[in-house]
């Protein structure tokens, strides 16, 4: 394999240069950085056009909340789960099928993996064939009934959860269904559906993370065949005989091919095998391609874009399911730690009498329902037609911090040392908690894509010909006193100044919200005031660094977390608003009431306190809707 860099090529040669590209080179930056950063933004506006105008990131729910004078309160109201029977009766088997073979003790093979029987079971039940259309031998099933799915799945094992995401969400799936000709289609996705085929996504590779532009696996066609050599990393779910989405380089270009992988290991073909902590129930492994042939008709051609196209329209997908898995796997920890408090005593009491435990229950308690309501709201957004791009961002972001808290601040500290035992689902599990922060994209840097999402068209219209002013006079710290300066900006300032004024001086109008209960309204009117609010924060930030906003990395990590932190109050309010139960609205109340004092730096109130414990005692009590089933084994059981 070639070590020499290729040059970063943009998706399309005849397009314009992308905000970033612009911004950076504005800034100083240089070419290749500007050309590297503008390859990835390119890619993405590549993905806009995808979607209808009113589905694009600019007309997003995230998107018209922060920029749009007043906004529909019904952008945020997920709509109800309505699964079809034939795709209930799928789900209930594929459980059955699972918690079968948990019964048994069949789950995991010799190496501590899924066995292949169970995956062929669950594919004569229909499961991997979810998100294949029904032209195709799948369900078709909408994603506001998989993806809550998908928390049930998890409840009875997480690894076989993330594996419909894998293979349904950043898998082969996703791009043969969205990308591929009819041809294409009827050859995969009916032994996709059948599970005959399982797949995966290749993309990573070992000087390839978030950089995407740094891949360097190339494939050279050469007659009737695309000649593959490079090496793939970190690729979940592949074993000989797997198909895969390929990623790799084109005549300089990113583009992807679907790969059948032989039955066994070649010359030409091998897998890195290495120790990982998580993801260990799964194979994850590294592909080496060696003058590798693959059929120049399995090249997926998008109408617009390129690979990295491709790529990023499934990880919207994979991001919900990622915050859906863990609505599902903190319901188990809620679940190991109530039976524990009731047996635990200390000094004659149980621990679920304790303020400390008891807090932790309800703390838990409102991080899943937070999950919950992410998953009902971005699920419902795909649903309709909407990229989902920013949406989903937050519920990833949301649902791998809130497990990653719940697993070490919250299960972990309420069963002390027996946590580390062997057996323990948390010393057995504690790498499968913290890794969903790192993929599906790294939660601080997927935080700054949220924002540069977010400014794009603001910084397109107003700061991108400021810029280009102040590089034209050759001023690189523009000084609005100084005459020389406010004359070179005169004409590229005054839309700003205009847009400016208006925020200042015309009140927005209030959105209309549906009935809900008293304090939920109060979060909801909260959040959308901070976020009508927003503009002026952020253009703030953007005029005091000007060109030098990209190397502000920290800066524009804190007002994404603060957008984001508003967006989860406001989904949570209303998604808690259409729940009956009173617990659930409780917990609700609890974790925006949280992320209000994280936003205002607010010491938290005994009311407050109160409160949550109270919901924790009342847990520990009657236990949590969705709890039930969850493992109550104790380990080291002692005689009282």
């Amino acid at each position: 394999m070639s070590t020499q860099m290729p040059e970063s090529p943009r998706p399309d040669s005849n397009d314009q240069e992308s905000f970033a590209e612009t911004a950076l080179k504005l800034g100083g930056k240089s070419a290749e950085e500007a050309r590297r950063t503008g390859a990835i933004d390119s890619a993405d506006d590549q993905v806009e056009k995808l979607f209808l105008p009113q589905y694009q990131t600019v007309n997003s729910p995230a998107h018209r909340v922060v920029w749009d004078r007043g906004f529909d309160i019904d952008l945020f109201l997920p709509k109800p789960e309505e699964t079809p029977a034939e795709i209930r009766k799928v789900m209930d088997d594929s459980i059955a099928v699972v918690n079968r073979f948990k019964a048994e003790g069949k789950l995991h093979n010799e190496e501590g993996k899924i066995t292949a029987e169970v995956m062929d079971a669950l594919g004569a039940a229909g499961y991997w064939g979810l998100l294949v259309d029904k032209k195709y031998g799948g369900s078709g099933t909408p994603f506001r009934s998989f993806a809550p799915f998908l928390t049930r799945m998890a409840m009875a094992d997480p690894t076989i959860a993330g594996l419909a995401s894998v293979h349904g969400c950043i898998g082969a799936v996703d791009p043969v269904g969205t990308f591929g000709d009819e041809a294409q289609k009827q050859r995969w996705l009916p032994k996709l559906a059948s599970g005959e085929r399982l797949s995966a996504f290749a993309l990573t590779e070992p000087c390839a993370g978030s950089d995407l532009t740094a891949l360097r696996t190339t494939a050279l066609l050469q007659g009737d065949h695309y000649v593959v050599n490079g090496e793939k990393l970190f690729i979940t779910n592949i074993t000989p005989g797997r198909t895969i989405g390929l990623v790799c380089l084109i005549e300089n270009k990113p583009a992807v091919l679907v790969v059948d992988l032989p039955d066994e290991e070649n010359e030409n073909f091998q897998l890195r095998k290495y120790g990982l902590w998580a993801l260990k129930h799964t194979y994850n492994r590294g592909i080496i391609f060696k003058d590798f042939l693959v059929p120049k008709e399995n090249l997926l051609e998008p109408i617009k874009g390129n690979g990295l196209t491709i790529a990023y329209h499934g990880l919207n997908l994979g991001r919900i399911s990622l915050c859906a898995n863990a609505a599902g796997t903190m319901r188990l920890m809620m679940g190991s730690m109530i039976p524990w408090a009731k047996f635990r005593e200390t000094y004659g009491e149980p621990i679920a009498r304790r303020e400390l435990v008891c807090r932790r229950l309800g703390r838990m308690a409102g991080l899943i329902v937070a999950a919950d309501a992410l998953v009902a709201w971005c699920s419902t957004l795909i649903d309709s037609g909407y990229r989902g791009e920013m949406e989903c961002i937050i519920a990833k972001i949301f649902g791998s911090e809130a497990q990653k808290e719940a697993a070490i601040e919250l299960y972990m500290k309420t069963h002390g040392g027996r946590s580390f035992l062997h057996g323990h689902m948390f010393g057995d599990n504690v790498h499968e908690y913290l890794a969903p922060c790192i993929y599906e994209g790294e939660g601080e840097m997927l935080g700054m894509a949220f924002f540069k999402s977010l400014v794009k068209q603001h910084g397109t219209k107003y700061f991108e010909a400021v810029g280009k002013a102040l590089a034209a006079a050759g001023i690189k710290k523009p000084n609005p006193l100084n005459p020389a300066h406010a004359w070179a900006l005169k004409g590229a300032v005054a839309p700003y100044a205009g847009w400016l004024m208006k925020e200042y001086v015309t009140p927005k109008p209030r959105p209309h919200y549906p009935e809900m209960p008293s304090d939920l309204k109060a979060h909801a009117q909260f959040a959308s005031e901070g976020l009508q609010a927003m503009p002026l924060t952020i253009s703030g930030v953007m005029r005091k660094h000007q060109l030098k906003l990209a190397d502000r990395q920290c800066r524009m990590s804190l007002l994404s977390g603060q957008v984001q932190k508003l967006i989860t109050i406001l989904c949570t309010s209303l998604y808690a608003a259409q729940q009956e139960n009173e617990m659930v609205r409780t917990a609700a109340d609890i974790i925006c009431r949280d992320l209000t004092n994280e936003i205002l730096n607010k010491p938290v109130s005994d009311r407050h306190f109160r409160r949550v414990t109270a919901l924790g005692s009342a847990i520990a009590e009657n236990g949590f809707p969705g709890v039930e089933g969850a493992p109550d084994e104790i380990l080291m059981k002692y005689e009282k």
